[in-house]
């Protein structure tokens, strides 16, 4: 367990809040700069390709005291805001030279060879900048290979190895519903980071990206959403547990780049400042870790199981 190599004890249930998304807006960095800033965050990630990536890398150099990775980017999702690489990339983008909207085209149209160059670039792009790049992690899951089996977690691994960075990738597969094949590409996974000296968390928590019943008399409440995230917190096992949410200020900037989730992007934010969500951390004995800490112990040589 990682919380024994971190010296926390067997039994200790630490989380680790990270923030997705910044730089993709200027809604993002908005929320995201004022949580961490205020200590409601743990870390958050950097879309480096997207438009407002240069406010987000200015004020994470600014504050190498924060807890700031990059999130490696190879999807653009939305229909009237897109990115595109970073690289001469043909295989990474579409008909109108942006990266794919979806996962599935990624696994099957990329190339290897232009995946390990383009997410090079990326942190290269937040080094740069002076980021204190704490972790990596992937944005909508494109490197893992659970849509068709192909992943590009050979690339990411020697390039968190090679910089001495965590990644997002969880060891624990409980809850994640994988089929046999996934299982042993899960397992493999495992093994290979493991292998690198790549320090990975025990597990990977989220709650659903969308509200449900999302533009309909039945749409979920902010308190529904609360308490179902208070309800998740509660049921952290041992362990290391990394909780990720995408808080963004909920204005017309936002409904204008996304399809949907605006109003569940605006609940994020008001979660991670809900004193009864604080209160909630505090009354379970959960440990709030940054993922420095796990850079520092896999700069150590502490990387393996």
């Amino acid at each position: 367990m990682l919380t024994t190599r971190l010296g926390l004890g067997a039994e200790a249930r630490a989380i680790i809040l990270n923030a997705d998304d910044f730089g993709m807006c200027h809604a993002a960095n908005q929320a995201i700069a004022a949580l961490l800033d205020e200590g409601r965050l743990d870390s958050a990630t950097v879309m480096v390709p997207c438009a407002w990536s240069p406010e987000a890398l200015a004020f994470s150099a600014a504050r190498t005291d924060l807890d700031v990775g990059v999130h490696l980017v190879l999807t653009s999702e939305w229909s009237n805001y897109r990115w595109r690489p970073l690289t001469p990339a043909a295989t990474l983008t579409d008909a109108g030279g942006y990266f794919p909207r979806t996962v599935r085209e990624v696994e099957d149209r990329a190339d290897a060879k232009e995946v390990a160059r383009e997410l090079e670039a990326q942190l290269d792009a937040a080094l740069a900048a002076g980021v204190d790049v704490t972790h990596l992690d992937n944005h909508m899951g494109s490197v893992y290979g659970m849509e068709t089996g192909r992943d590009f977690l050979a690339p990411v691994l020697e390039l968190a190895a090679r910089h001495g960075l965590p990644f997002r990738l969880p060891r624990i597969s409980e809850g994640l519903q994988l089929d046999a094949a996934q299982l042993q590409r899960f397992e493999q996974a495992v093994a290979a980071a493991d292998a690198a000296g790549v320090v990975i968390p025990d597990r990977l928590w989220t709650h659903a990206f969308e509200l449900a019943g999302e533009g309909t008399p039945q749409e979920e409440t902010y308190e529904q959403v609360r308490d179902a995230f208070i309800a998740m917190l509660r049921k952290v096992p041992a362990g290391v547990t990394e909780v990720y949410l995408h808080p963004m200020a909920d204005g017309d900037e936002l409904r204008g780049a996304v399809d949907y989730g605006a109003a569940k992007r605006g609940y994020e934010l008001r979660l991670l400042a809900d004193p009864v969500v604080e209160r909630t951390i505090a009354d379970e004995g959960l440990v709030r870790l940054r993922w420095r800490t796990l850079r520092d112990l896999q700069r150590l040589g502490g990387a393996d199981a």
